[in-house]
């Protein structure tokens, strides 16, 4: 076999990686094969690989394809199992799956909007209707008081917020119309229609 260039902690390390999730991405499984392939055959950690497409699974496909967790997950521990060469096909496997999977990135978006918030805005209280109340005093300072239990409603859902004061009303998970996702957005558009309505009866009782 030809001799490949590859050093593991230099830029060919970096090149290949990133060509890798992007061919992923771009729902390429070609390309996801090919750069597989040279980074294993360059001496590539299949571990280092692996973990890759986990991080992928969330990143890139979230809950477009929820399966995609489970899939990237377990190739990584048939690898651990079987190790090389028979591990690899594990990781290949993973590999196509995760290129011809929906995709979506809504929940790395979403996570990092809520990271600039939290570096933002610090620690918000958490509002008293959320709040664990085991004791006869923390009862008496309003701990708990007013939550509505869900699963007494109809479908299991009834409005109420869970965000901090200074947040009400924020929306950070915005699902995408791919694979699973449209119908997770389905059910959260007739939820958040119904929370906005209340959201807004709500201030006009304040205001009366």
């Amino acid at each position: 076999m030809k001799a490949l260039h590859y050093d593991k902690h230099g830029e060919e390390h970096y090149n290949l990686i990133s060509a890798f999730h992007k061919s992923l991405r771009g729902s390429d499984p070609d390309g996801a094969i090919y750069w597989l392939g040279r980074m294993l055959a360059a001496g590539e950690d299949p571990l280092y690989v692996a973990r890759r497409m986990v991080r992928f699974a969330s990143e890139d496909v979230g809950n477009a394809d929820p399966r995609a967790l489970s899939v990237a997950l377990s190739a990584m521990q048939a690898f651990q199992f079987v190790g090389l060469p028979e591990g690899d096909l594990a990781l290949v496997q993973a590999a196509v799956y995760l290129a011809t999977a929906p995709k979506s990135n809504a929940l790395y978006a979403s996570f990092g909007k809520v990271k600039q918030t939290i570096s933002q805005t610090g620690t918000l209280p958490v509002p008293f209707h959320i709040r664990n109340a085991p004791t006869r005093l923390m009862k008496e300072l309003g701990y708990g008081k007013d939550y509505k239990y869900a699963h007494n409603y109809s479908e299991a859902y009834v409005y109420q917020e869970y965000l901090p004061d200074k947040l009400s009303g924020q929306v950070y998970y915005k699902p995408t119309d791919r694979g699973y996702e449209k119908i997770i957005k389905e059910r959260l558009t007739k939820w958040r229609k119904y929370r906005e309505s209340m959201f807004q009866e709500n201030k006009k009782i304040k205001v009366t």
